[in-house]
């Protein structure tokens, strides 16, 4: 079975540890995904930026958001979902830590998900 291509959004300033521990699950000989492309920091010009955020979003089959205490107040990932939404990507959001919260949950980023080995594989086959 082909792996689903998955674009990674979490907040580049805070929290690029659950970048880190996604892609490695993508490495899992079981999984069913593969991460293609993951947030870009933000940086001038910005409208450099926007459009290879754009063109990585588009190259996934999933969005996928994981949430930190303030990633719905991180700008890029506000600007990802936006140009997610605009491509009709199915997206959800994954609560990166033990402790968190679905308060911490992106407007208009989808269903928010605990962060499980199961979890993931159910959503992503």
């Amino acid at each position: 079975m082909a792996k689903k291509s998955v674009f990674i959004s979490f907040d580049f300033d805070n929290d690029k540890t659950l970048k880190e521990f996604i892609i490695g699950q993508a490495k899992h000989e079981d999984s069913p995904f593969e991460v293609v492309d993951f947030s870009l920091k933000e940086a001038a010009p910005e409208k450099d930026w926007l459009d290879k955020a754009k063109s990585a979003i588009a190259r996934a089959e999933i969005f996928i958001v994981m949430l930190g205490p303030k990633t719905k107040n991180a700008p890029g990932v506000l600007k990802e979902v936006q140009i997610a939404n605009e491509l009709k990507k199915t997206t959800f959001q994954i609560i990166g830590y033990k402790d968190g919260s679905a308060e911490w949950a992106v407007p208009n980023a989808g269903r928010v998900y605990s962060w499980s080995w199961e979890n993931l594989k159910n959503l992503l086959t």
